[in-house]
């Protein structure tokens, strides 16, 4: 059993120590910001444990929370003021966003060198290039909680189920990039138990719970 808790945990324990380190030696401590929409409790509980991380780790933290019924100018406005304030080392705009709002316009209008959730277009050409960048957290906390639990990677047959900009794609190309053999399965692939049966590495990131059967690993 692999446990996500204690290796945030872990994480947070290691990233303390150098920011203690950071404040020591006079340097600037990080400060992220958060951005959100509206009042969706979801939304609202994920922004707000990653404010009480960063109390928690000792960075600096903003979060701007916007009415409902926020423009899309002034949205743009906001992410213009964040990508041009020099105390601002990355934000994120918290998804999802209102309807009237196009959040493919709003991600592009963030600096990609402050985007720390990893989903403008340049981050994750760096990710396909092999480059220094930003990677979704998820998929990146996969791959760590594989490396801290001493499981090899490099040459295993490895299977994504979902293929979603924010965690399957990405998560394959980590694996990739990690040297395993990588199947991509989504809605439309027919026989999926095909796939599973033999996956040394299974990952599932889909919206349906219990599609994974005990028969299929």
């Amino acid at each position: 059993l692999l446990d996500g808790k204690k290796t945030a945990e872990d994480i947070k324990n290691e990233i303390a120590a150098q920011v203690q380190k950071m404040k020591n030696n006079g340097e600037k401590v990080p400060h992220l910001a958060a951005v959100i929409v509206g009042n969706d409790g979801a939304s609202l509980t994920y922004v707000g444990s990653k404010v009480k991380s960063c109390q928690q780790i000792g960075f600096e933290s903003t979060l701007v929370v916007l009415p409902e019924d926020t423009s899309e100018v002034e949205l743009l406005d906001k992410i213009k003021e964040l990508n041009e304030d020099a105390d601002i080392d990355g934000f994120i705009v918290q998804l999802p966003l209102p309807k009237h709002i196009d959040e493919q316009k709003i991600l592009m209008a963030i600096d990609s060198d402050k985007d720390v959730d990893g989903f403008h277009p340049v981050n994750i050409g760096r990710l396909v290039a092999q480059q220094d960048g930003f990677v979704p957290a998820t998929p990146a906390g996969i791959i760590e909680m594989l490396k801290r639990e001493g499981i090899t990677i490099k040459g295993k047959n490895a299977t994504m189920v979902g293929h979603s900009e924010i965690v399957g794609k990405p998560c394959a190309l980590l694996l990739l990039n990690e040297w395993a053999t990588v199947s991509i399965c989504h809605i439309e692939t027919r026989n999926l138990k095909m796939h599973t049966i033999d996956a040394e590495i299974l990952v599932v990131a889909v919206g349906k719970p219990y599609l994974i059967t005990e028969d299929m690993v």
